[in-house]
């Protein structure tokens, strides 16, 4: 009895041991996977206005800041005051200025990295859910391969950031339950998304606190959660209450609807409505989204195992929370995707066991085989049409070939279709991310890069330059160095008269109804000219 104890723990610590060197090799290969993704052609492209602009500019003025100017605790954006969120992702980008200074790459660099390392962090947490390792495996390649989580995740803007913190929050949430010890990670990584993006932490963390009160309900009482937690947000603390003993009542007006999602919101128009997220994941989350009616059935018949209770929590508290936020944003969904790739990865390794030789449901093949057409007849099309979308035509026949791959395995019955899907989608995704079309809002406004050089060649001696164009774009702010205001014509009229030497940023209809008598133009570039009073 002892020799046969003793073999059996041996066996069972070999295999542990070996298990242990087979998760570390997926990690490792799930993060070289994912930053080649997420960083090749990092800055090809301009920076995009909003939230891109907007934090490069306020990284850029700390980058600038004299030492020990406490600038880092109190960032500006174009000289004024800024406290819309806090600045963890500003401190981040900042330093990367101070290593390879500021440029597109730096600036993009620090969230891309980070967002990649989300990657393994969700193997980890399907090997603590669901154990089955090929589970966590597909789990993690079916995010990295959605398109909203490599194009938003690429880009210089909070939400790759939180991401990677929440899934932090979450695995050591579930590691909790066996040792107290990972609390204290809970209360860090619900901290560090405070310190990124302020009060809508606490959105993330109410997807932890529904978990455990469904799941695990003893630990919401347990001291070491809580101890956990008052660590964590005692930076988070410290920087508001800086905050507002320093600007007092200004900063104590900020909610939910603050500065910059008011901005967005002028810009956009009126609010969209409350169904704007499922649009979204219905737009963009092909070719997972044929596998979404069977993944949420059987999600809810497995409602009392813990994996499914975490899958549908996370996916509906979050859900409802920020559909009730009136200005709405499609990288505000990207925590969404983890818990969608977790539950769409279980069910695809369950579907492993059906018979092998039946073939897939009929609305799965019709899909697979409706993007391929689809995917074909645009790469046809643009072959017939200008010049210069050849990279567009091999994307396209790259997702074409895919989806007919796909097609065919399913209608055999091949398991190995799903496989086709992953490493397709990649190299479709690789493809896209090489050529100049993943970012294609760029393309919705004027180019920035060439007016800001002509505002630079310039050189205005004000800070301030007001423009004829509708909202503000913080790019322009960030690659000319001035604040760029949207004026109206009046407006545009009243600077014009009464300051000493305005500078306006108008285009040939803006100055043409506008009439400046004596004007001066400085300068020219992609439809806009930079004009001031010629006092001679």
């Amino acid at each position: 009895m002892q020799e046969g104890r003793y073999i059996g723990t041996h066996l069972e610590k070999q295999h542990r041991t070996s298990g242990r060197w087979m998760d570390g090799l997926w990690l490792i290969g799930l993060l070289l996977v994912a930053i080649l993704l997420f960083s090749i052609n990092l800055g090809g492209l301009p920076l995009t206005d909003w939230d891109e602009g907007t934090v490069a500019q306020v990284a850029k003025e700390i980058w600038r800041a004299k030492a020990g100017s406490m600038h880092w605790l109190y960032p500006t954006l174009g000289g004024e005051p800024y406290y819309n969120k806090p600045p963890l992702m500003h401190w981040l980008i900042a330093w990367a200025y101070s290593l390879g200074g500021v440029n597109e790459w730096t600036t993009r660099l620090p969230g891309a990295i980070l967002t990649a390392i989300s990657v393994p962090l969700l193997y980890c947490i399907g090997r603590e859910i669901f154990r089955l390792r090929w589970a966590a495996v597909y789990s993690a390649l079916i995010y990295l391969t959605m398109l909203p989580v490599v194009r938003h995740g690429r880009l210089a803007t909070l939400d790759g950031v939180v991401v990677s913190l929440l899934m932090v929050m979450i695995f050591c949430v579930l590691r909790s339950r066996r040792d107290l010890r990972y609390c204290l990670g809970v209360g860090i990584s619900f901290g560090l998304i405070c310190l990124t993006k302020g009060i809508v932490g606490i959105f993330l963390g109410a997807i932890a606190v529904v978990f455990l009160f469904w799941d695990t309900p003893r630990l919401l009482t347990s001291y070491y959660l809580w101890t956990g937690i008052f660590i964590g947000i005692l930076p988070v603390l410290g920087w508001y209450v800086a905050q507002l003993l320093r600007y007092g009542y200004p900063f104590s007006q900020i909610d939910l609807d603050d500065q910059t999602w008011n901005q967005i919101a002028a810009a956009n128009g009126q609010p969209e409505a409350s169904w704007y997220y499922f649009l979204e994941i219905l737009k963009w989350t092909w070719p997972w989204l044929v596998f979404l009616p069977q993944t949420v059935g059987f999600t809810w018949e497995n409602r009392n195992f813990s994996w499914a209770k975490l899958i549908l929590v996370w996916i509906s508290v979050y859900l409802l929370l920020i559909s009730l936020v009136s200005v709405k944003q499609p990288w505000y969904i990207l925590p969404i995707y983890p818990s969608f790739a977790l539950a769409c990865g279980f069910f695809l390794t369950q579907s492993e066991n059906w018979r092998l030789f039946s073939s897939y449901p009929r609305a799965w093949i019709t899909s697979f085989a409706v993007l391929a057409l689809v995917a074909s007849a645009a790469s046809i099309y643009l072959s017939w049409g200008s010049a210069g979308t050849t990279d567009l035509q091999m994307i396209l026949a790259a997702v074409a070939l895919t989806m007919t791959l796909a097609a065919i395995l399913a209608e055999r019955g091949d398991r190995q279709f799903w496989q086709i899907l992953i490493w397709g989608s990649y190299i479709s995704l690789l493809l896209l991310i090489k050529s100049d079309y993943w970012m294609w809002e760029l393309g919705e406004a004027y180019p920035v890069k060439p007016v800001a050089a002509m505002i630079a060649r310039a050189n205005p001696a004000v800070q301030k330059i007001y423009t004829s164009f509708p909202y503000p774009r913080s790019s322009l702010n960030f690659y000319s160095d001035r604040t760029i205001i949207p004026a109206s014509p009046g407006d545009l009229q009243y600077h014009w008269q009464y300051d000493v030497q305005p500078y306006l940023l108008v285009n040939a209809s803006a100055l043409e109804n506008l009439q400046f008598p004596s004007l001066k133009v400085v300068g020219k570039s992609a439809g806009w000219q930079l004009i001031t009073k010629d006092t001679q």
